[in-house]
């Protein structure tokens, strides 16, 4: 049995439109009243979120002073994460066809997210995603989990997944973070990364997955093609 562990939000989920909302609140709250500031436009600041520019720094260059950084920073943790932002939410193009695909293949799917269950049930719902995942095939976090750092938490739920999971034969994980990557090479499974999340090539390179495509899309046509699968 071959299986696909893929990430939700940058595979399947296009984040940005909700980041970028939630930096326009931030921003509106922190500036004083006749205050001048330089919203960034959409594709500036996603670039700099792709780049890992710190929320500070994407502060500062937003025409906030030092103190204001600070709050804008802290505004946003507090944010990013809650309704009605995920609203904003939008479908990866392609991402639905790339899970069809390998559904029909039937190589076994499972997805690992940092969202937590409340947070993914409500894109399930949305766009009939939990067609292509069932229950125990979803690796999330409780909804009172207390998060340290993607980079840490990540590769507990690789291996809780590997410890409840049938035995596969060959096994890929797809996603667009340092977290995906971690998760996966600590628990040798082969990493893609994919270029159409919240990471640029740039950074997805410093942590050497065994490769880099644009989207899941390319990512599944990879392991399709690959010798792996038989």
């Amino acid at each position: 049995m071959l299986r696909l562990i893929t990430d939700f939000d940058g595979p399947i989920i296009d984040v940005s439109e909700r980041y970028y909302r939630v930096y326009q609140f931030c921003l509106e709250k922190t500036r004083r009243p006749e205050q001048t500031v330089n919203e960034l436009p959409k594709a500036e600041f996603w670039e700099f979120k792709r780049r890992r520019v710190p929320e500070k720094q994407i502060a500062l260059n937003s025409g906030l002073d030092e103190a204001q950084a600070q709050e804008f920073a802290q505004l946003r943790r507090q944010t990013v994460h809650t309704q009605p932002y995920f609203e904003y939410d939008t479908l990866a193009p392609g991402a639905v066809d790339a899970l069809l695909k390998i559904q029909q293949a039937g190589i076994d799917l499972a997805v690992m997210t940092m969202r937590r269950v409340k947070e993914l049930d409500y894109a399930f719902k949305k766009y009939d995603l939990d067609r292509f995942f069932p229950e125990n095939r979803c690796y999330c976090l409780s909804n009172d989990y207390v998060k340290t750092r993607d980079i840490e938490d990540k590769p507990l739920l690789m291996a809780r997944a590997i410890e409840e999971l049938p035995a596969a034969a060959d096994t890929w994980m797809v996603g667009d973070t340092e977290a995906d990557i971690t998760a996966a090479k600590k628990h040798d499974i082969k990493a893609i990364a994919v270029e159409c999340g919240i990471r640029d090539r740039t950074q997805l390179e410093l942590y050497h997955p065994d490769l880099i495509v644009k989207d899941l899309s390319a990512a599944v046509n990879l392991i399709l093609e690959s010798k792996s699968f038989t």
